[in-house]
């Protein structure tokens, strides 16, 4: 009876929050007035999507999303009525509440509906501001600190032989002054299969003699291997001087890893399907990644990416965001990488060979002697052709 009296009065302990929760963006010293959202809509032209967000200002910010047909009903029934009404410049916090009120179905399907309204809240708040969403997210930490973003080259296909994935790439490299290329390896959490036999071993070392010392060199494995086969094409990266090895391990498998960053001396990066905060902290904190990649996506949007980012910054570790979109929608990750410090040296750019310039938008996002000029307009300095908007669909519940 003692005990439980004692406990009865014991003073209640205040709710002790993650270091990651500390504000980072001072968004109302940069906006004054409030900023209240009026609507947050989603719009469907053929098989592409966008969000719109609008203020009672009248100002719209507006961003074509990830991959999102599996995800409306979420991104409509949970996503979109959690922000209208409220202060787009309590973004931060409103993102840790939108948590809180749907934390049983976090996971991708939940972070990438949530990421495409927080992407287009970034840009109504910089066309509030009339201000890159770069100087928006830098005002603390020193601004914008690259006008042009170095890239390297991404999107490899396992279907294609190795001899044409390393030649798309080595002339990939000469098309666009990219430092470099990253090659799909393994099978995709293929239990340590290949695409066929040999192909990964051939590729690794054909892309080193055709690319040359001084290409930058990266191989992703997708969690293809376990810790043996890990181990063993790891050692022939190592040899071959590239410089990560990503995704070497089933991606929940944290502990497995840890393993291979131990054994190896090559860099192990890791993240691209996380979305739990305390996981990327056990990942930094256990030093089983040397670069993380948090998808500005998959990860639940910007502001998720950011603490993710000084997580990384308190370890020494680079952030290098993994990124599947280019052409408008490339432009989120352009802005990110403008204003991080801890951003790593090159940030990831899907190509596969000479496209079309686009009309329905403004400016071209092009690989100009191995980087993009950051887009330099209010918000994320994306412009839309009015006439494109004229077939698209409003998508309701």
């Amino acid at each position: 009876m003692a005990m439980g009296a004692a406990a009865a009065t014991a003073p209640a302990r205040d709710w002790e929050a993650p270091a990651w929760e500390a504000p980072l963006f001072d968004l109302k010293a940069q906006i004054s007035a409030p900023v209240k959202i009026e609507s947050v809509e989603l719009l469907r032209r053929d098989k592409t999507c966008f969000v719109r967000v609008q203020s009672s200002d009248g100002v719209t910010g507006i961003v074509k999303t990830k991959e999102i047909e599996d995800f409306v009903p979420i991104f409509l029934r949970r996503v979109a009525p959690f922000f209208v009404g409220r202060d787009a410049r309590d973004l931060e916090r409103l993102m840790d509440d939108l948590y809180i009120q749907h934390y049983k179905i976090s996971g991708q399907a939940f972070w990438l509906p949530a990421a495409q309204a927080e992407h287009a809240v970034w840009d109504l708040l910089g066309r509030t501001a009339q201000k890159p969403v770069a100087a928006l997210l830098g005002a603390k930490t020193g601004g914008i600190r690259q006008r042009a973003i170095p890239v390297y080259l991404s999107g490899s296909r396992r279907e294609e032989t190795a001899e044409r994935e390393v030649e798309i790439y080595v002339e990939g490299m000469k098309e666009t002054g990219a430092a470099g290329f990253k090659l799909k390896i393994g099978g995709r959490m293929s239990r340590n299969a290949d695409a066929y036999p040999g192909r990964t071993e051939k590729m690794l070392e054909l892309a080193r003699a055709r690319a040359g010392d001084r290409a930058v060199l990266y191989a992703d494995a997708n969690g293809s291997y376990d810790y043996t086969e890990a181990v063993r094409i790891g050692r022939l990266m190592e040899r071959s001087k590239y410089q990560f090895f990503e995704e070497p391990c089933p991606w929940e498998e944290n502990s497995l890893t840890k393993r291979v960053a131990d054994t190896l001396d090559i860099p192990i990066a890791a993240g691209e399907c996380d979305n739990s905060l305390w996981r990327f902290q056990w990942l930094l904190e256990n030093n089983a990644a040397q670069i993380i990649q948090p998808d500005l996506n998959y990860c639940g949007g910007i502001v998720r990416a950011a603490r993710v980012a000084r997580m990384a910054q308190a370890v020494g570790v680079p952030i290098t965001p993994h990124s599947t979109e280019t052409d408008a929608a490339g432009a989120k990750m352009l802005h990110f990488a403008a204003a991080i410090p801890n951003i790593g040296p090159y940030m990831e750019w899907p190509y596969r060979g000479k496209s079309k310039p686009a009309s329905w938008y403004t400016p071209e996002l092009k690989i100009c002697d191995g980087q993009i000029p950051l887009p330099e307009g209010p918000g994320f300095g994306v412009e839309f052709d009015p006439d494109y908007w004229k077939s698209a669909e409003l998508l309701r519940t």
